[in-house]
């Protein structure tokens, strides 16, 4: 039968995010963002058969959520500082049922306890912050300030904690400006990172991308010609210029459980 709808209490909205999984969000806090999509996807795209997933930085769980609906055998592990959003992603994965394989841990995932020194993950997912501090405007949401500006680490302790983490053969997926590839580039060779494929992300027709896709494997696990080669791949685009859905975002909806 029909289930209950759960009390939805004021201030918070209860959403489609992923096939028939929803996701707690606060009406005027942070709410998951195409990124997250984009995310989720690209990194589930290019690690279909992990088992094990880390979500860094995981919010309310948005990216996190997606990657258990695309990989239903795996288990997933989330770290998030804010304690609202840690709140609300727990209560998201029990509404979805996902209590027996989605473990979410409150804390800085750059404290190293978090983590066991042996963890070691198939796919890490990464949405970082994308601004220092002090280089925009921050006054807002406070769980809003925490997932644009970088007060808990930067792309380079993501890319970091992702490389100690990392299966051999593991794949590490996020999303950072196009304009600061240079930052996400030097942040994956200090971690002996290569970055296999990148995929541009235009929003509307006729624009400059705004972000990119980033996949990284640790250069050790290359071949040593393999190293420091890069794949570009076409843009995606989400909008034609009429403003409709273009139809590989929309192949990407429903790979993700969004009807178009």
């Amino acid at each position: 039968g029909a289930t209950q709808p759960p009390d939805v209490p004021a201030g918070e909205s209860l959403d489609a995010i992923s096939g028939h999984f929803r996701i707690f969000q606060l009406e005027a806090g942070h709410r998951f963002s195409t990124d997250d999509v984009l995310t989720a996807w690209y990194g589930t795209a290019w690690a279909p058969s992990a088992a094990r997933v880390l979500d860094l930085g995981s919010g309310i769980g948005s990216v996190g959520m997606i990657a258990a609906w695309r990989l239903p055998g795996a288990s997933i592990v989330t770290i998030e500082a804010q304690e609202e959003s840690v709140r609300l992603a727990q209560k998201s994965a029990a509404y979805n049922g996902l209590e027996e394989r989605y473990e979410i841990r409150h804390g800085d995932f750059r404290e190293g306890f978090l983590l066991g020194a042996e963890e070691r993950f198939d796919l890490v997912l990464g949405s970082p912050p994308y601004f220092p501090l002090g280089t925009g405007i921050e006054g807002d949401h406070p769980q809003k300030v925490a997932c644009r500006f970088e007060l808990r680490g930067d792309i380079r302790d993501y890319c970091t904690v992702a490389a100690a983490h990392l299966a051999s053969g593991g794949l590490f997926a996020c999303v950072f400006p196009e304009e600061q590839r240079a930052r996400v580039e030097s942040a994956a060779s200090g971690a002996e990172l290569t970055v296999v494929r990148r995929r541009p992300i235009v929003f509307r027709a006729g624009e400059p991308p705004l972000v990119t896709l980033f996949a990284m494997v640790r250069a050790g696990d290359l071949p040593e010609r393999m190293r420091g080669q890069s794949w570009a791949e076409p843009p995606l685009v989400i909008r034609p210029a009429d403003g409709s859905v273009h139809p590989e975002y929309a192949a990407v909806k429903l790979s993700v459980g969004f009807p178009p």
